[in-house]
């Protein structure tokens, strides 16, 4: 019996260091990216392999823009989409949903019904919704983690979530974020994406283009895509355009 426990302690304190040396040197990463710009995010890394596997080449459009290159109307439609609360929480958001987007929630389901659209999309768009993932989260996810959903991806997550809370200005990770994410099909970060689809810089957006590239964000390849589902992307647009001047960003 004292064998067997030995054993499970030796095997128990071995996970537990492994743990803690991974945690280290997540920590240590994050911590470099105050002045180094990740080369590729595993969100990347997963989108080529897809493509390879379904014997495509790659597509990879990315430029990458200091967060002053970018225009503020961008920045504000990004946070009134996906966590309008940015500047106050420490990752995570636990506040009440904001009035205007609860109104504007309301006037989106009755605009769908009016066009004949029946509104089974509402409940499957939790980013739709105040108290998905912030931006803080989404870095997270985005930069080192899967997209499968399990217990151990979650707690990761937040972890991370802390680390780049306690190492970044909220300044670098909604940069990092903006030139991170995905904008379509191998498109990635603000500039490519305004180039790409209102071919201008991103530092010229005006209000409008920029909800209009907010609103895709949740899902930019199928649910939010303009070229599939245009009339979505216009009704989220509207919503996070009423959003934009009740937001502050960095």
């Amino acid at each position: 019996m004292r064998k067997i426990f030995k054993t499970l302690f030796l095997i128990f304190a071995g996970i537990l260091v492994g743990f803690l040396a991974y945690q280290v040197i997540m920590f240590i990463r994050i911590a470099r990216l105050k002045t180094e710009t990740p080369l590729s995010t595993s969100l990347i890394e997963t989108r080529a392999n897809e493509a390879r596997s379904q014997g495509r080449e790659p597509k990879r459009e990315q430029l990458w823009v200091a967060l002053e290159r970018i225009s503020p109307n961008l920045q504000r439609a990004v946070l009134a989409g996906e966590d309008t609360n940015f500047m106050t929480h420490h990752g995570f958001d636990y506040g009440a949903i904001q009035k205007v987007w609860d109104q504007g929630m309301r006037e989106a389901a009755k605009e769908a019904k009016k066009e004949g659209e029946n509104d089974d999309w509402l409940p499957n768009l939790p980013d739709f919704k105040r108290g998905a993932s912030t931006i803080t989260q989404q870095l997270a996810k985005n930069l080192y983690l899967s997209s499968q959903k399990s217990f151990f991806r979650k707690g990761e997550e937040a972890i991370l979530t802390i680390f780049l809370e306690r190492e970044l200005t909220k300044r670098r990770i909604l940069e990092l974020y903006l030139n991170l994410i995905e904008w379509g099909d191998g498109i990635y970060g603000a500039e490519a994406a305004a180039e790409h689809y209102f071919h201008k810089p991103a530092s010229a957006l005006s209000a409008n283009e920029a909800a209009f590239l907010a609103a895709m964000i949740p899902n930019p390849r199928t649910v939010f895509n303009p070229q599939v589902n245009a009339r979505r992307v216009a009704r989220r647009q509207r919503i996070i355009l009423r959003g934009m001047p009740y937001v502050r960003s960095p």
